[in-house]
């Protein structure tokens, strides 16, 4: 059945759920950090360190997979995209799920884990993009914040897999056979997952905006040109919406875990479940700040969100170290809202940034460059200033100066809702 502009309620569907694999993927390797810390670089004081870096020089490869699937959206389409990016993904999901050990191979073995990351990270560079374009144009004005938020809710979705899986498998092993193969279960079933979604994605439907792009005659031959030329007052609002939602989600969900680890506060199978929690709360936030967008607008309710960021994450990560189990949920379970709320309304708003011509582009630049500096970087960067400073409030201090950053720009946005 297709709706009033043209996408079939399947399709949308399928968009919409589809970034449960990116997000799987993504936060199973800072849920799992510890563990393949072990595994990939033989364990010891610096391993943990040397693991987050990896992550963080692996996200760098995101804005380049984010152009270069871009371009292939903006001027061959968002489904052609959205199938292209699937594909590398499950590849090379599947190879990091076959790995060889630091016990079999050595340092080689890191090295291996690292290159990987990096396809994968170029692969996901397109995803989360590419879907919150799809849903943007294909839903009806009104509605467009509670459509776009979907892909926020999946996302930590997948957030709520990657975590459960990793819990279900270090509580069903010993240490050492977690270690010495449990390690790949998680990343097996996400090779899974991702086929799935691609077999799904085959059916999809085009874009909308797209096919009036085509028939018009008005899709860019060079996106990227296009978008530098007509829309860098767009990118740059995109690019400040988008740090603060990475780093809010990166620092204040996906470290959590590691965080709670480092610092003594938890054991390892007690963080994860508490973050499987907190996913959970993001999960029935998101809706509702996505639809509040429809209703008062996104300008007000990315500032409420902002001042939210900026004066909470100090006095919850100072909750969360605390060693006590109800300090850390409560902790946890406020700061994940906070950062489900930014997502919620940040997807809607930085795809309003632009037109469709050029829109992905646009987004490759802002948004994705965003979240490649404060989302790839800043778990490696919160852990190595608790490390150094021995201040677990360091990490909220980081999400807190962004708020701050982000608000004049914010406060200067005109209102993109208009139903």
């Amino acid at each position: 059945m297709k709706q009033a502009h043209g996408i079939s309620r399947a399709s949308m569907a399928i968009a919409a759920i589809s970034t449960v694999v990116e997000w799987y993927d993504f936060t199973l390797y800072l849920y799992f950090a510890t563990i393949l810390s072990r595994v990939f670089f033989g364990g010891g004081a610096a391993s943990l360190l040397v693991t987050l870096a990896g992550f963080a020089v692996a996200y760098l490869l995101r804005p380049l997979g984010a152009l270069v699937f871009g371009h292939i959206g903006d001027r061959f389409g968002r489904r052609v995209m959205m199938l292209s990016s699937m594909a590398l993904m499950t590849v090379a999901m599947l190879a990091t799920a076959v790995l060889p050990t630091y016990a079999a191979v050595g340092p080689a073995a890191g090295w291996l884990l690292l290159f990987l990351r990096c396809v994968i990270s170029f692969s996901v560079g397109g995803e989360y993009t590419g879907v919150v374009a799809y849903l943007l144009e294909g839903a009806a004005p009104h509605r467009r914040g509670l459509i776009t938020s979907s892909a926020s809710a999946a996302s930590e979705v997948g957030g709520l897999l990657a975590v459960g899986v990793c819990a279900l498998t270090v509580h069903a092993l010993s240490p050492a056979a977690l270690d010495a193969w449990g390690w790949r279960i998680p990343f097996l079933f996400g090779t899974a997952l991702a086929f799935a979604v691609w077999i799904a994605r085959s059916a999809m439907d085009e874009s909308p905006d797209f096919e009036r792009q085509r028939a018009a005659g008005t899709a860019p031959q060079k996106p990227l040109r296009h978008t530098l030329t007509h829309h860098r007052a767009g990118i740059a609002r995109a690019f400040a919406i988008s740090a603060l939602g990475s780093i809010t989600y990166y620092v204040g969900i996906t470290y959590v875990p590691a965080f709670l680890t480092s610092v003594g506060a938890l054991a390892e199978n007690s963080a994860l479940w508490l973050s499987t929690l907190a996913a959970v709360a993001v999960i029935l936030i998101t809706p509702l700040v996505g639809a509040l967008s429809d209703r008062v607008g996104r300008k007000p309710v990315l500032i409420g969100v902002a001042l939210l960021s900026t004066v909470l994450p100090v006095t919850l990560f100072w909750l969360m170290a605390s060693g006590s189990i109800a300090r850390a949920l409560l902790g946890a379970v406020i700061l994940a809202a906070v950062a489900g709320a930014v997502s919620a309304v940040g997807a809607v708003a930085t795809a309003e940034q632009f037109p469709g011509e050029g829109r992905l582009s646009g987004l490759a630049l802002g948004a994705t460059g965003a979240t490649a500096i404060f989302g790839g970087v800043t778990p490696w960067a919160a852990q190595l200033l608790v490390e150094r400073t021995g201040l677990a409030i360091m990490p909220g201090l980081m999400i807190a100066v962004v708020g701050l950053c982000v608000l004049p720009v914010l406060w200067a946005m005109r209102e993109t809702h208009h139903p």
